[in-house]
């Protein structure tokens, strides 16, 4: 049997290490949750970028995801995604691209959240467009109040323009993710689902179809939360978790699927920590999980196991450098030497996996190590 130190000793680091045991158990996971409350489930994979974990994120489902750059879609395309939402405030400067799309098959939906915007692609020449309204259900990024008269002046305009198709409303409760407790949690939750239920039948009071109700965050999702009104929900981060969502309490440390391999490179000893090849760009500058434990740092170090080094965390980093120290003063320099491997959990997988081209994917079931692909950019 292949030991984690065999099948990593060879691969160039940083590099990102994907569990395949974990990923197939927390989509299961989100997987229930949707059939339990009657929704559909439209994965979002801005988080992984990778056509081989959207086709286990959308196994047993009817198939949409949802992205959020044009690269993301041209790639997931191409893999033969065909019904996709595009959940970024649409720019006019982006229709040529998701038009060319269109043409060949694809349903996309866009999103906008402003009459001006919906004035700005309402004369486009190409094939007819799917929009849904952005409302905000409290985390004040973008959209529009379900209570506004200013959702009723969107939803017209793009109800009379030729080229547009008002297919229904988005929301996304990013605030959850500073939520102290699962009731804190759970009372986002009411508030996501309520504001996009009214809005829905806000529009449908005013003569209008509204199709999609359309929710998503995963700390939200995963609630005991009835979802009556709702349609569909866009969880991302689910398929891999991280810190931050184990430490809200969405997951346990055990359930997050990634982690950043690194070797160690250097000890200094004087001031107190080891350095790793592991820095800012490879594990991101995301420390969001300190607002809920303030020994996180950037990132907690496990051995090459995968299991966490008690009171070891990445407590600095610069561009190409991680500072590794310990919660309990020396850091221990003989057990990892120049040169020995250790791996990262991330406080947000979303922002730490961004930039890798590939995952090296450990099946724990077979004893093997395989590449599976990705995007990257805009």
């Amino acid at each position: 049997m292949n030991s984690p130190v065999s099948l990593f000793s060879t691969l160039p680091t940083p590099a990102i290490i994907l569990d395949r045991q974990r990923l197939e158990a927390n989509c299961a996971r989100m997987a229930r949750r949707a059939a339990d409350a009657g929704v559909r489930l439209r994965p979002h994979l801005k988080t992984a970028k990778s056509a081989e974990v959207a086709r286990i994120a959308t196994a047993g489902q009817f198939g949409g995801i949802t992205v959020s750059t044009i690269a993301e879609l041209a790639y997931f395309f191409e893999a033969g995604f065909r019904d996709i939402t595009y959940a970024v405030g649409i720019a006019p400067s982006k229709l040529t691209a998701i038009e060319a799309y269109i043409a060949r098959g694809a349903r996309i939906s866009i999103v906008l959240d402003s009459v001006r915007a919906a004035e700005a692609i309402a004369g486009h020449a190409g094939a007819p467009l799917s929009v849904l309204i952005e409302i905000d259900c409290g985390g004040h990024r973008a959209g529009v109040a379900a209570g506004s008269d200013a959702l009723i002046a969107i939803a017209k305009r793009i109800a009379d323009a030729p080229g547009l198709h008002l297919e229904g409303v988005l929301t996304h409760a990013g605030h959850s993710y500073h939520a102290a407790s699962e009731a804190a949690r759970a009372q986002i939750a009411i508030a996501e689902r309520d504001a996009a239920v009214l809005a829905a039948e806000r529009i449908r009071a005013a003569g209008m179809t509204c199709d999609t109700v359309s929710i998503g965050s995963t700390p939200t999702a995963l609630t005991d939360v009835p979802l009556d009104g709702v349609t569909e929900i866009r969880p991302g981060v689910y398929v891999f978790f991280d810190l931050s969502q184990a430490r809200l309490g969405v997951c346990n440390v055990d359930d997050i699927a990634v982690s950043v391999l690194a070797t160690v490179i250097g000890h200094h000893r004087e001031a107190g920590h080891m350095l790793v090849d592991a820095g800012a760009l490879a594990i991101s500058k995301d420390v969001s999980a300190n607002e809920h434990d303030p020994h996180i740092g950037y990132g907690l170090v496990c051995d090459i196991d995968g299991r966490p080094i008690d009171g070891l965390y990445v407590a600095d980093v610069h561009q190409e450098h991680g500072f590794v120290r310990s919660t309990h003063g020396t850091p221990p320099f003989e057990r990892f030497p120049v040169g020995s491997q250790l791996r990262i959990l991330p406080n947000h997988a979303c922002m730490t996996v961004a930039p890798y081209r590939e995952y090296h994917v450990l099946d724990t079931a077979s004893d093997a190590l395989t590449k599976w692909s990705k995007t990257y950019g805009w």
